[in-house]
């Protein structure tokens, strides 16, 4: 398994390498959340770690292509082409496709290790690290500020709606209320 995910992660480094999408911060941000949730929670952290691996594979392509709509579809299509290389037992696969297809929380949840993967995956939008990065991001497009604190606040939103697990909204309840009230400072001026 170990193997799969290092080829998984290659992967998905080269679509970053070529897009430049996702942040390689916040790729880092839901891998490493993921596990931590994955170990808190006594599931399986491979499954885990490949759904938050390939979850965005696609997205620089789709944004790219002014697509973004479709890049869990897109991501899923891949992923499961790239799944299909190896022998995996049915139910692992199956397993992975669903973090990658719920990841956004628009699809169910057919087990729990996609629910990790939907939750880590808010963490880039609403954990200080994963805030401050997308700022970063934002000022590289050359937005202006005020444009960069509403489509941060326009992430944030959609995250936070999508958070599910008790210890992810513990963690990121305080983090989404503190920064809220800091953007809202900020735009005053």
């Amino acid at each position: 398994m170990q193997d799969i995910i290092r080829q998984a992660k290659e992967y998905a480094l080269k679509e970053i390498a070529l897009y430049h999408t996702p942040k390689i911060e916040h790729f880092d941000l839901a891998n490493q959340i993921g596990q931590e949730l994955a170990v808190k929670l006594g599931v399986d952290k491979d499954v885990v770690m490949l759904g938050t691996i390939l979850m965005d594979l696609k997205l620089g392509e789709c944004l790219k292509e002014n697509k973004v709509s479709e890049h869990i579809q897109r991501s899923s299509e891949m992923a499961g082409k790239f799944l299909d290389q190896f022998n995996l037992p049915e139910e692992v696969y199956k397993k992975v496709i669903n973090c990658v297809e719920a990841h956004h929380g628009t699809k169910s949840y057919n087990c729990i290790e996609a629910e990790i993967c939907a939750n880590a995956d808010c963490y880039k939008f609403l954990h200080p690290r994963g805030i401050l990065g997308y700022l970063v991001l934002l000022g590289t497009r050359g937005q202006n500020i005020d444009d960069c604190f509403t489509q941060l606040l326009v992430k944030m939103e959609e995250k936070y709606k999508i958070i599910s697990l008790d210890i992810c909204k513990e963690e990121l309840n305080k983090y989404y209320v503190q920064f809220k009230e800091l953007i809202d400072k900020a735009k005053k001026i």
